[in-house]
């Protein structure tokens, strides 16, 4: 059986947390090789496969392994002893059960993991621009508090693969939404210049033109300052590098390869 190639994170004693890679599954073409996401068109036999060889990797069966359908909004699943709980149209999930690997899928968007080392309690947050304009991982740490009494203070947190900000070019009426919800734009975004394909001599040029700049958000960022806000402390909160547009040959970018192609699992479990 082939074994799939994680991009582990170290976030303490006695957990196990992790963002899958493109290499060591069964998928093929631009779902290859490793995806798990049942919602991108891949193959039903290729997803068991590659579900297969995770959870045998992790020292779990198939019902330990959760993944919901997310749907770019704020609802957060609580999962307890019953793992038949019904995960259509959350965006993040949490528990205290050991044993269950909970996750989220992403193509750049940004996944968000946290943990609880004093209550012993975990979270897998989906945060795309959607969620991240609704502040999803804000949400995520004040309902930790409200059900395991999570103290923000305490939490260690790690911002997984996904599209950076040189990369993640927006449209202004997404620059405006991020604008009118409060966030603090001149530490989030900023316009870059566009190349002037007109220009035969050098493919890089720029044109000076305001016209010709677009707005770039940094959703990493965006998150990260979610958690301070929060009361996250700055130096526990761990940002990944990676930029998934820029390394889309190691995990999986929605804007580089299509929506029909596979997601990357980032996941945590006690």
């Amino acid at each position: 059986m082939k074994q799939p190639v994680l991009h582990n994170y170290h976030m303490g004693e006695g957990v196990t947390a992790f963002s899958t890679t493109r290499q060591g599954g069964y998928s093929e073409g631009r779902y290859g090789e490793f995806n798990i996401n049942r919602y991108c068109g891949d193959s039903e036999e290729a997803i068991r496969q590659n579900r297969e060889a995770l959870c045998q990797l992790l020292n779990i069966d198939d019902a330990h392994l959760l993944m919901p359908h997310q749907v770019h909004l704020t609802e957060i699943a609580v999962v307890g002893d019953d793992l038949s709980i019904d995960l259509e149209g959350y965006d993040a999930l949490m528990t205290n059960v050991a044993g269950v690997c909970i996750g989220v899928s992403t193509a750049d968007c940004i996944p968000v993991l946290l943990y609880d080392p004093r209550q012993r309690a975990v979270c897998a947050i989906h945060a795309g621009w959607r969620g991240t304009v609704k502040r999803i991982t804000e949400k995520a740490v004040a309902r930790m508090t409200a059900v395991y009494g999570t103290r923000p203070e305490d939490i260690v947190a790690q911002i997984g693969p996904g599209i950076h900000q040189d990369s993640f070019e927006v449209g202004d009426e997404v620059y405006d939404a991020f604008a009118h919800e409060g966030f603090n734009m001149p530490a989030i975004s900023r316009k870059y210049p566009v190349k002037d394909s007109s220009s035969k001599k050098d493919s890089s040029f720029f044109t000076p033109h305001s016209s010709f700049y677009k707005w770039h958000i940094d959703l990493p960022q965006c998150n990260r300052l979610q958690l301070v806000a929060a009361g996250v402390l700055p130096q526990q909160i761990a940002v990944s590098p990676i930029c998934t547009f820029e390394q889309s040959d190691t995990f999986f970018s929605a804007r580089r390869l299509g929506i029909h192609s596979g997601r990357i699992f980032t996941a945590i479990m006690l």
